[in-house]
């Protein structure tokens, strides 16, 4: 009964800035407050305001608050020991695919790369760096 005369109220109290405003020919603002003014009084003529107090006091609701909030803190908790475990459900997708599989087509006339090639017994360490002594000639040092 209290929530229904306070809503009432602010949708008078709104309507009447709303004629203010609309007499100083601020039209577009005055729409727009009788707009908010008027979402008070539909929620009371709908009965929402009613169903909301009854919720607000109800031990019943409240419990049932809390049955929703733990249902979702196992839901998440669920989650997060699948995200942890070894055995996930994207781990068998992943290991069906060969490695080399997503590695890009190098085409003709390209060179493979270093991690293609069959490894050497320590024959060439100057070539890792070649690309860094370029950037540092560049650079003049």
């Amino acid at each position: 009964m209290i929530a229904e005369t306070v809503c009432s109220a602010v949708a008078v109290a709104g309507l009447g800035i709303a004629g203010v405003l609309a007499f100083r020919k601020r039209f577009l603002k005055a729409a727009r407050t009788a707009a908010y003014a008027l979402v008070p009084l539909g929620l009371v003529m709908t009965g929402a305001v009613e169903w909301i107090v009854d919720t607000a006091f109800s031990p019943t609701a409240w419990a049932g608050f809390g049955v929703l909030g733990a249902a979702w803190l196992m839901f998440m908790g669920t989650r997060a020991v699948e995200r942890r475990r070894s055995g996930r459900p994207g781990k068998e997708r992943e290991a069906a695919v060969a490695p080399a599989a997503s590695a890009p087509s190098l085409g003709e006339g390209r060179r493979p790369t270093p991690a293609a090639q069959p490894k050497q017994a320590k024959a060439e360490p100057a070539e890792d760096f070649s690309d860094i002594e370029a950037i540092l000639k560049k650079h003049g040092i």
